[in-house]
């Protein structure tokens, strides 16, 4: 497994929009066993993306997938910094959504993206 953290700031007042751009790309993406935005606690303009594939060649073919593509303008006109905090060698990936169907039933389809 191939695995990748990075943060995100945003210019300020734009997490909202760069957080809808990257759900919007990440749909689709053969071999990505997780892909998680998450905001960060203390600064209201950072992102925190982390993601978990099965190989490096997958991750790298996703960055031609016309969705991933179309995206990457549109984000980079609201990042105002990135960081790749890390590339990691996962040593397990789950997805959570009979977890989160389980507690949360009836918000799944409105508010979870897995």
């Amino acid at each position: 497994m191939y695995g990748l953290i990075a943060k995100l700031r945003t210019i300020p007042g734009r997490r909202e929009e760069m957080i809808g751009i990257l759900k919007g790309s990440a749909v689709d993406m053969p071999g990505c066993l997780s892909y998680v935005v998450a905001k960060d606690s203390a600064d209201e303009d950072t992102i925190w993306v982390t993601e978990v594939w099965d190989t490096q060649a997958s991750h790298d073919a996703s960055l031609s997938l016309p969705a991933v593509r179309n995206a990457i303008p549109q984000a980079k006109r609201l990042v105002a910094d990135f960081e790749k905090v890390a590339v990691t060698n996962p040593a397990s990936a789950f997805r959570a959504r009979r977890v989160i169907r389980r507690v949360f039933p009836a918000r799944l389809d409105k508010e979870f993206s897995i």
